[in-house]
This record gives structure tokens, C-alpha cells and sequence, in this order.
């Protein structure tokens, strides 16, 4: 050896190994210990000899070394990496992880065992956090299993028993308009019956679309090219003509047909952005809708006048029940925008908003090519 690596010191090895050196006899005394093991428990050098192992062993380490360890070093003579929690001389566990192997003369007999421990508090910290994981993760499961139920049973009772009893009192609203002689006084009450069963139904769907959407895995879409989406859009604007009129709305409808599309919801999202013009825009300044495609892309934006939307609330717009300023005369739930976020989404597309005192103009932009079959 040469003088720049002089030879190891093989008894400073022993004793200040990074690691518990433990040799035990037959009979479960320890004969002999390094000075690491016994820096852990806490005895002085030497202390630890002619102790019984199971001294310096935890309860569960001793029902480990009589149904595991001991069974094994029998059998094969040699055993790796069993968890042994040690004991101190204060009585505190050190959790470790063994090898053991048996050693032997040459007639077979049992001279002593050799045990080599490494300290495994990081190991059984990080072992005790992997199972409350999977512990975690299997609450959360379950848990997400059940709220899959309750939205099932939430959007059942939406579509089923409040949508069909509110369907059921404007078709007999409509009876009783068409079939009954009925005075002025109560034609008038009837239209007023008529307009809150409608609205009644509108909020029933805006919040199946809330638990489709946000609670859900979004909403649903049928795309197709079967018929133009320009008379649904013509429509639209008529209807929120009917009813504001006080709102100047200018069209221009420019859409290269078919277009491949879910023509009820882009209905859908027509009459939200245009109802939210009537209610936030200036009575002076007309309502500007423009719906435009060409080989790549379907526009549709609508812009009004009035005060600008506050930049801390742009964010929140397309949040359900988000309502900003709204006024008391249209003081709905707040998921117009939310349900028409929902919509440009579904169509693989985006919603997006531009504020200045000018104007303010949402803007819905979707690819108008077929998507394809992968």
C-alpha cells in the first residue's frame, strides 16, 4: 500500500461505521457491538454486551425478529432488509432497516449472527407518507364518486321535476289564452304569467347548463353542417328587438354556409352576449352584432357603449353567478356569460373581452373547418 493511501484501520472501521454493527450468539445475547450502534441508544461502549437482544428492541421489533427474521435466518441463513425498530435507553424508537446473516463452523453449527442496521427515518417517514396518499386518494375517490351521484341526481331533478311542471303552466297558459273568453284585466295578467313561466324556464336551463359545465365534464355539443346557422342568428336579433326595444341593434351577418356547428347553442350564445348589451350598454348608442367566417374561422362579436367593464373584473366575468353592476330590472343569476364561455369552449373555441370608454365588445372566435375524426 502505498504511503498516499495508507491501509484502512479496520477496528476504527468497525466502530465508527456510518451503520449499527450488532453480532448476537445462539441464545440472543449480544457478544459484541460498534461504537455507532451504541452512540444511537445512548450506552456507553461496552454497556451492551451479554444483553439480551431483545433489550434494545422495540415491541414490534421483537415480534419481527421471533415470526420473520429468526424463521428465515434457519432456513436460508441470511436475511436482507427487515424493518426493526430499536429501542433507546430512553425508551425511544429508532426505526431501522436489517441485514442478518448466521455465521457458522465448519460442522454447520450456529456461531453467532451478524446484524447490520441503517437508520430509516426518512425511509418510514416517506413510506407513512405514500400510505396516507394512497389513504387520501382513496377517500377522494370515493368521495368523487358520490358527487358524480349527486350531480346526476341534480341535473335529473332540473331536467325532470322543474322543467316539466313550469312546461306544463305554459302550455296551459296558452290554452287558457287561445280557448277562454277572458277579459283585457286578465289577458294582461296572463301575459305577465306567460313572462315569468318563460323566465322561470330560461333559469331552469341556464343552471343545467352550470351543472353540465362547471360541475360536469362540460357541455354537451352536436356539430353539424345540416342547415344554416344565419337564419337562427336573424332570429335572435329579432327576438331581442321585441323585447328592447328601446335598443338600437345594428347586424351584419356575413356567414360562408354551412358551417359546422351546434346552431342551437350558438343561438344560445348570440342571446346571452346581446342580452348582456341591452343591460349594460348605453340606451343612445346602438348594439353592434357582427357574425363573419371564411375558410378557417366563424366570428361572432357583440359591442355596446357605455361604461367600460373595471379591469379587476374581466377576470371574473365568464365565473358563474359573476354579476357585476347588474340592474335590478334584469337581475338574473349571472350565467350568461359563464354558459356562453362554455359554449366557444365546447366548440374548440375561445371567448374574449375588450373594455375601453369607447366601447366594450365580446368576441367569439371558433375554427369553421370540420375537426378532425382523430
Amino acid at each position: 500500500m502505498s504511503d498516499q493511501f495508507p491501509a484502512e484501520d479496520l477496528e476504527d472501521l468497525y466502530e465508527t461505521a456510518p451503520c449499527g454493527y450488532v453480532s448476537v450468539s445462539p441464545d440472543g445475547r449480544i457478544v459484541r457491538a460498534n461504537r455507532t450502534l451504541s452512540d444511537w441508544l445512548g450506552w456507553k461502549p461496552g454497556e451492551l454486551l451479554g444483553k439480551p437482544l431483545n433489550d434494545i428492541l422495540a415491541f414490534g421489533g421483537r415480534i419481527a425478529v421471533e415470526t420473520h427474521l429468526a424463521p428465515l435466518l434457519r432456513m436460508q441463513g441470511h436475511v436482507h432488509e427487515i424493518a426493526l425498530d430499536l429501542l433507546t435507553a430512553g425508551g425511544e424508537k429508532i426505526p431501522t432497516i436489517a441485514n442478518a446473516a448466521e455465521k457458522r463452523d465448519t460442522g454447520g453449527g450456529h456461531l453467532f449472527t451478524r446484524l447490520t442496521l441503517f437508520k430509516a427515518v426518512d425511509r418510514r417517514a416517506y413510506e407513512r407518507s405514500l400510505l396516507d396518499a394512497k389513504a387520501r386518494a382513496e377517500r377522494e375517490s370515493r368521495a368523487h364518486g358520490e358527487a358524480a351521484l349527486a350531480r346526476e341526481q341534480f341535473i335529473a331533478v332540473l331536467g325532470h321535476d322543474l322543467r316539466n311542471p313550469v312546461a306544463a303552466l305554459a302550455a296551459g297558459i296558452r290554452l287558457l289564452r287561445q280557448r277562454e273568453q277572458i277579459s283585457d284585466r286578465g289577458r294582461s295578467i296572463l301575459s305577465e304569467m306567460e313572462k315569468s313561466a318563460a323566465r322561470a324556464s330560461n333559469l331552469i336551463d341556464e343552471v343545467l347548463d352550470l351543472a353540465r359545465g362547471s360541475l360536469g365534464g362540460g357541455l354537451i355539443v352536436e356539430r353539424n353542417a345540416d342547415a344554416p346557422l344565419t337564419p337562427v342568428l336573424e332570429q335572435v336579433i329579432a327576438e331581442m328587438r321585441v323585447v328592447a326595444p328601446e335598443h338600437a341593434i345594428e347586424a351584419r351577418l356575413d356567414i360562408d354556409e354551412p358551417l359546422h356547428c351546434d346552431r342551437g347553442r350558438i343561438g344560445q350564445l348570440a342571446s346571452n352576449l346581446l342580452a348582456n348589451a341591452v343591460t349594460h350598454g348605453a340606451v343612445d348608442q346602438p348594439i353592434r352584432f357582427e357574425a363573419a367566417s371564411d375558410g378557417e374561422h366563424f366570428v361572432l362579436s357583440v359591442a355596446n357603449a357605455g361604461e367600460p367593464i373595471p379591469e379587476q373584473a374581466r377576470g371574473r366575468l365568464f365565473q358563474p353567478f359573476f354579476r357585476g353592476d347588474a340592474r335590478p330590472s334584469r337581475n338574473g343569476l349571472g350565467l350568461g356569460l359563464f354558459i356562453a364561455s362554455e359554449i366557444a369552449k365546447a366548440h374548440g373555441g375561445s371567448l374574449d373581452v375588450s373594455s375601453t370608454a369607447e366601447e366594450t365588445r365580446f368576441t367569439f372566435t371558433m375554427p369553421s373547418a370540420v375537426p378532425s375524426a382523430d
